[in-house]
């Protein structure tokens, strides 16, 4: 009889990773920060447990986007009252936030519950090439997108 393993919070072990975003596509390298956050490339993944790693970005402010998304694009907000939509443009927003849009990029596409705000707390951005977060002791993960937009 074959039994199915399912992860334990002490057998998990959390690494950090730096992902340089400078000249990748938004989409697909925001994908791959999901699949780490949530832990997908481990062998004892479980998808009721949060059994993925930390993710540093760094340059988020350089991350592109393909086509005519800079400007045809926008970015919804509601501020709760009636007739309190608020749209920017993309290129607006990756000048003034661009921490912002790659973290909401991330957002959804992890789970929307409990367990997707804690895989989300893991992740940390940065719209230079500098951060704060080198007593961790961070792995650069190289990321290799199957096309590479040219722009």
């Amino acid at each position: 009889m074959r039994t199915t393993y399912i992860a334990k919070e002490q057998d998990i072990e959390r690494k950090w990773y730096v992902l340089d975003a400078s000249g990748l596509p938004l989409g697909r390298l925001a994908s791959e920060v999901a699949r780490l956050l949530r832990g997908k490339h481990k062998p004892i993944y479980t998808p009721h447990v949060d059994t993925g790693d930390f993710v540093v970005i760094i340059n988020a402010s350089k991350v592109l986007l393909t086509g005519n998304k800079l400007t045809q694009k926008f970015y919804y907000r509601h501020t709760g009252y009636p007739g309190g939509i608020k749209k920017i443009r993309y290129d607006e927003l990756l000048a003034k936030k661009p921490e912002l849009a790659f973290t909401l990029a991330v957002k959804r596409m992890l789970p929307g519950n409990r367990l997707g705000r804690a895989m989300l707390k893991k992740l940390k951005v940065f719209a230079g090439p500098e951060h704060n977060l080198k007593a961790q002791g961070p792995v650069s993960w190289t990321f290799r997108p199957k096309r590479i937009a040219e722009q």
